[in-house]
């Protein structure tokens, strides 16, 4: 499991599926974005670290928070 800053972490009650709980990826302490993660709970606005369980998932954003859009190459750098 890899996520970004940005990225929404989903936690689901595993007998209905429904979520549980959510929020936001707002810290990594690995470089390759593997856990724990620093998540902002969209319930309660506040920040704890979290190691994700075989009942979380994550919706990844397009682009991560502050980071600039991934960039295509020109003809001319091909």
């Amino acid at each position: 499991m890899k996520a970004h800053l940005g990225d929404q972490i989903v936690v689901a009650c595993p007998t209905t599926g429904t979520t549980r709980r959510d929020g936001e990826v707002v810290g990594l302490h690995h470089e390759d974005g593997t856990p724990p993660y620093d998540v902002r709970w969209s319930d309660t606005d506040q920040i704890w670290l979290f190691f994700p369980g075989p009942d979380t998932r994550i919706r990844h954003t397009d682009c991560p928070s502050g980071a600039a859009p991934p960039r295509t190459a020109t003809p001319a750098e091909v």
